[in-house]
C-alpha cells in the first residue's frame, strides 16, 4: 500500500468520484489507468502514481478538528484500517476526507480511547460500504457484458 504525498496526487483523487460515505467520512476514489495517471503541466512528464498499487491519503482539515493530536490521531486510524486485510480496497487511488467535525462535547478529550474506537468504527463501516459498491459495480458491468 502507497501513500499519497503530493497535493497534484490528493487533487487528482478528489475530482474523481465519491464512492461512500457515513456520518463523518466521505471516501473519493480515482482509477490509475486514466487521465489522472499523467501530470498536467507540460514540463512535469513523470506519472502521479508510479506503482501500480493501493494508494491511500487522509485529509483532515483544520475546520473539522481543531486540535492536531486529533487530526494526527484520526490519520493513524485511517492508515492503520486501510493496511489491514479486511480493508479489501481495489487497486487505485484514494481518499479519506473527514467532512464532519466530531462533537466535543461527547469527545473531550483531543485523542480519548473513546474517539479513537469511534474513528475506527466508523472507517471500517466506510471501507466496508466502499467494498460493497465496488462489488456492485462490478456485478453489474458483467451483467452488461452478457448478451
Amino acid at each position: 500500500m502507497q501513500r499519497l504525498k503530493t497535493r497534484a496526487q490528493f487533487q487528482a483523487v478528489l475530482a474523481g468520484s465519491t464512492v461512500a460515505r457515513t456520518a463523518h467520512f466521505a471516501l473519493h476514489r480515482c482509477a490509475l489507468d486514466g487521465p489522472s495517471l499523467s501530470a498536467e503541466s507540460p514540463t512535469a512528464a513523470a506519472p502521479l502514481f508510479t506503482v501500480d498499487d493501493v494508494w491511500i491519503g487522509a485529509m483532515v482539515p483544520k475546520r473539522w478538528a481543531k486540535r492536531a493530536v486529533t487530526r494526527n490521531a484520526i490519520k493513524r486510524q485511517v492508515y492503520n484500517v486501510s493496511a489491514q486485510p479486511g480493508a479489501a480496497l481495489p487497486r487505485a487511488a484514494h481518499v479519506v476526507r473527514l467532512r464532519v467535525a466530531f462533537d466535543r462535547k461527547e469527545f473531550i478529550s483531543a485523542s480519548s480511547e473513546k474517539l479513537k474506537v469511534a474513528v475506527r468504527a466508523e472507517l471500517q463501516l466506510l471501507l466496508a460500504r466502499a467494498a460493497a459498491t465496488s462489488s456492485a459495480g462490478a456485478a453489474s458491468t458483467s451483467r452488461k457484458a452478457r448478451p
